[in-house]
């Protein structure tokens, strides 16, 4: 989606500060002979620093005024800022290619205006930054109110549904996204932020900037309010033993939308099938594909190896996002994903379990796989071309309850053990023959 403007927080967003902060106030209390209190400098961290200045002055003594205090801690942090707090890794170059390309940024922080933009001069990004707002600047209202992202998307002049909030702390991206905006979380996994507290209003959740890019922002679409239709959407990973070429080119036939993650795109050139998407980390595409992926493809996402996510997860993220730009629901199917590397077998059966309401399936030369579950295709029924093949059936959720038809060894709703071997190789005798999944989840594999 377009990007008209971005507003980022500071501390823990742009600069590597929050452990300053845990400490800035336990500085002060030793200096003036009062006991620390972690428990109340938890329940102050959503507050501008004027006001957790006032309370810790006006209900722990510390400080001779709450105005002196505040002056002392802006020095403390602003000597911080200029010497020792780096921004976080990747940062920098991050807000250097955002500059570049025209997007007009601000800041918004409970930390005083003048001591972030000291900050920010301190690394020499003090140019990306066309507004700088503290919550001292709208009245002391804290990020548990979405004052101060409003007065900065104020005054940076754009528009709330195509700017997006920066953020590491739980409230401000609960609050920003509250508030309308789309947010980038920026988890630090240092920082002891709770990453179950933040995932839930996130658009985009990263941990860190070398997972972060524009075309990866570009590619995020909304849910459509009206879903009509369907999208065919075809993964192609990076397996290091991959499909044939004429399983790759009849899959690709098949799909509305055809995405290279990877190696996948040395499969699709060899299949003489051009992705409409390249993305991943490039470390594992041989130059020649490489080149090709990047010149047919219409777009790219690129990601650093040292990254949390697979490219499989990458690109099936694509295809969701292509799919509500297009108003459809998404149908997906992954091949040349498991071949050569058990470990990325199995992995792969849980993004295809997460991705259940893709009614996701994996075509490979020797067989394909189907989720069957209750959060997307409940049934599958195997058809005339399946009798006398082998089937097998095993659990991929907890509480898994299936039934099994037409099939040498039927199942009434029986209920199956996660990664039981109960349901292994069974053998269709029915062309009418069907597994159905009323609880739970089930890897139904069909053996060619």
């Amino acid at each position: 989606m377009p990007m008209s403007g971005a507003i980022f927080d500071c501390d823990g967003t742009i600069v590597d500060s929050m452990g300053m902060w845990r400490t800035v106030f336990d500085v002060m209390c030793e200096r003036y002979g009062v006991a620390s209190d972690p428990a109340f400098f938890g329940g102050i961290e959503t507050l501008s620093l004027r006001d957790e200045c006032r309370a810790l002055h006006d209900e722990k003594h510390v400080g001779t005024s709450a105005d002196d205090l505040y002056e002392e801690i802006c020095a403390y942090v602003t000597d911080k800022y200029e010497h020792e707090i780096p921004t976080l890794p990747g940062c920098e170059a991050f807000l250097r290619t955002m500059h570049e390309a025209g997007i007009p940024m601000a800041v918004a922080s409970s930390t005083p205006a003048r001591e972030v933009r000291r900050a920010l001069e301190a690394h020499g990004l003090g140019d990306c930054f066309d507004v700088v707002v503290s919550t001292e600047d709208v009245g002391g209202r804290d990020k548990e109110y979405p004052d101060v992202y409003l007065e900065a998307l104020r005054r940076l002049g754009t528009s709330r549904e195509t700017t997006w909030v920066f953020e590491d702390a739980p409230f401000g991206v609960r609050t920003s996204k509250r508030a309308g905006f789309h947010v980038v979380a920026i988890f630090n996994e240092h920082d002891g932020r709770d990453e179950k507290a933040i995932r839930p209003y996130a658009d985009i959740f990263v941990h860190g900037y070398p997972e972060l890019s524009l075309p990866l922002i570009r590619d995020f679409a909304d849910s459509p309010a009206h879903v009509e239709g369907v999208m065919h959407a075809l993964v192609v990973d990076g397996s290091p033993c991959p499909s044939s070429p004429e399983l790759v080119r009849s899959l690709a036939l098949a799909a509305d939308y055809v995405i290279a993650a990877d190696r996948g795109a040395e499969a699709l050139h060899a299949a003489g099938v051009e992705p409409d998407v390249f993305c991943g980390d490039s470390d594992s595409v041989g130059e020649r594909a490489l080149a090709w992926a990047r010149t047919v493809a219409s777009s790219q996402i690129g990601f650093p190896p040292e990254k949390y996510s697979t490219d499989l997860s990458i690109a099936i993220d694509c295809a969701r996002h292509e799919a509500k730009r297009r108003g459809r629901s998404l149908q997906l199917t992954v091949t040349c994903a498991t071949g050569g590397r058990p470990d990325h077998a199995l992995g792969v059966v849980g993004l295809l379990v997460r991705a259940a309401d893709a009614s996701p399936r994996l075509m490979e030369d020797g067989y394909e796989l189907r989720i069957v579950s209750t959060e997307g295709t409940a049934g599958w029924w195997l058809g005339k071309g399946a009798v006398g093949r082998v089937f097998s059936a095993i659990a991929v959720a907890p509480d898994t309850v299936i039934s099994e038809t037409g099939m040498k060894w039927d199942l009434d709703h029986h209920e199956m053990g996660l990664l039981d071997d109960l349901g292994v190789s069974n053998v269709i005798e029915s062309e009418d023959a069907a597994v159905e999944c009323s609880s739970g989840a089930v890897a139904a594999f069909l053996l060619y």
